[in-house]
């Protein structure tokens, strides 16, 4: 399927040929080619290991802002206990999806336009149509799975790695015992709350994908171009992750 010269026909023709996709991978008669599956495993490495160093390094520092910043309020009150409780909620819920694909934005999503930006001004997107591969299956399906599967796994990690960071510095400087920062940590997180950080990391995730592969086949003005899709895309991208914040926040409140 040709996708047509303007903005909103782009997008259009992009989500039809993920749900394309999507619907395909799901019929047993399906079999995933070799190529495809090389090329879904090689974006979940470079998505999820690649990650990690920056993801973890974050998410230490935020579990320990968060418990210095918990701190200074709560013991004006006599409540240092519940250091635990804001550091884990808001990690889990808040700063742990948000932060995590605010990384995978400006790393993953940037690399996804410049590679289908620069392939669609060198024609090589007309190649492929040329040569009977759909530029959607082909070039934004790994691309789309793997961001799916790999943006809550490093959501889980980035997770732990803040509560952790955050119990240790409490342990260390706070005078909060550790074993009962943890013990009160997963009582008052519920799995709920828990699937709620997923759900949305899930989404952005989504988001990302799209908006940068949308971007990257938008570009069409020479090499200048390529820079200027890639900002718009991590700028839009965090845009619309921030209103799905807001949207998912506020669902997940209208129901507790």
């Amino acid at each position: 399927m040709k996708k047509a010269g303007n903005d909103t026909a782009t997008l259009v023709w992009l989500v039809t040929g993920l749900l394309a996709c999507a619907r395909a991978s799901l019929s047993p008669l399906t079999r995933v080619k070799t190529y495809q599956r090389s090329r879904i495993w090689s974006h979940m490495a470079w998505i999820g290991a690649d990650s990690l160093p920056i993801i973890s390094i974050i998410s230490a520092c935020v579990g320990i802002i968060l418990a210095l910043q918990a701190a200074t309020q709560l013991e004006k009150v006599g409540a240092l206990s519940y250091v635990a409780n804001l550091v884990g909620f808001s990690i889990i819920t808040e700063l742990g999806p948000l932060l995590t694909c605010l990384i995978l934005a400006g790393r993953a999503g940037a690399a996804f336009t410049a590679e289908i930006a620069t392939m669609q001004i060198s024609e090589e997107i007309d190649a492929l149509e040329v040569m009977g591969l759909d530029p959607v299956r082909f070039l934004v399906w790994p691309k789309f799975l793997a961001m799916c599967v790999m943006a809550p796994l490093l959501t889980l990690w980035g997770d732990a790695v803040g509560i952790t960071a955050g119990g240790v510095f409490s342990a260390l400087f706070l005078g909060l015992a550790g074993k009962a920062y943890f013990l009160q940590t997963a009582h008052f997180l519920t799995m709920r709350d828990l699937l709620a950080g997923l759900v949305k990391s899930a989404g952005f995730g989504v988001a990302i994908t799209i908006v940068s592969c949308w971007q990257g086949f938008l570009a069409k003005e020479g090499a200048a171009d390529v820079g200027r899709r890639t900002t718009k895309a991590v700028v839009e991208s965090i845009f619309l992750m921030i209103l799905l914040d807001l949207f998912f926040t506020a669902l997940n409140y209208s129901f507790r």
